[in-house]
């Protein structure tokens, strides 16, 4: 009996696998296999794990940013409420600064026109005087002093009025 190769090969190949089956290979394979398993099973264990965690933090990073957010709205809307109250403040100041500059400004200028009135008045008692030593001078016996007095004297009113 002659014998391909073929057939010898296929002769090798089933020896091959009983010689495995044999020693146990096939056991060694499932235990290796069911390790491995095993190990992808855990480590899909492990990333859900870790994405559930970092959803969480996510969410806490979300309702933390809400809540500076909330937070700056508020020192915002304080911070305008200042500055207003401010402002009204800083103006009721300042309209009552006008006030009194305006008061005190009121006071010199009474002042002023008080000092000006005695000032015309000194003037025209010392034209008056002037006038009347001018006539006593010119005329010693006051024969146009009393016209000229009277008419300087009716000066001096209209002018002190």
């Amino acid at each position: 009996m002659h014998f391909d190769a073929e057939f010898w090969v296929a002769l090798g190949f089933v020896v091959f696998l009983v010689l495995l089956a044999y020693v146990g290979a096939h056991s060694k394979l499932t235990v290796a296999l069911d390790a491995r398993t095993k190990r992808v099973s855990d480590e899909l264990a492990e990333a859900k794990r870790l994405r559930d965690e970092a959803a969480a933090v996510l969410a806490s990073f979300k309702t933390k940013a809400a809540e500076a957010e909330k937070e700056a709205t508020a020192i915002v809307a304080q911070a305008r409420a200042d500055a207003e109250a401010l402002a009204k403040e800083t103006e009721a100041r300042m309209a009552d600064f006008v006030v009194r500059r305006t008061k005190q400004a009121e006071q010199k200028i009474a002042m002023a026109e008080t000092q000006a009135a005695a000032d015309v008045r000194a003037a025209a008692a010392d034209a008056a005087v002037a006038a009347a030593r001018s006539v006593l001078r010119n005329d010693p016996q006051g024969t146009g002093a009393s016209s000229l007095l009277q008419r300087e004297i009716d000066m001096l009113k209209s002018r002190a009025h």
